[in-house]
């Protein structure tokens, strides 16, 4: 079985390709120490997923902009 998120979402790893839009950014300190940069993005089936994007992206990145992800590739502005 594959695995979710806490939301029972598919859980999307590096090996997966996909593409789609950000509709909205976030991000936290979930362990304490450590910054989580995180996007939501709408897939081209109409799912949403949160990505987790470095810094770079995260500062590059707004709502509404392209982002996709080769297989077995990092997310980049599409």
């Amino acid at each position: 079985m594959p695995a979710t998120t806490d939301r029972g979402e598919p859980e999307m790893t590096d090996h997966d390709a996909w593409s789609g839009t950000v509709v909205r950014r976030s991000r936290g300190l979930l362990d304490g120490s450590n910054l989580y940069r995180r996007v939501t993005v709408r897939l081209e089936d109409g799912s949403t997923r949160r990505v987790t994007v470095g810094r770079e992206l995260w500062d590059a990145l707004a709502v509404g902009d392209r982002l996709e992800q080769p297989a077995g590739g990092h997310p980049r502005r599409g």
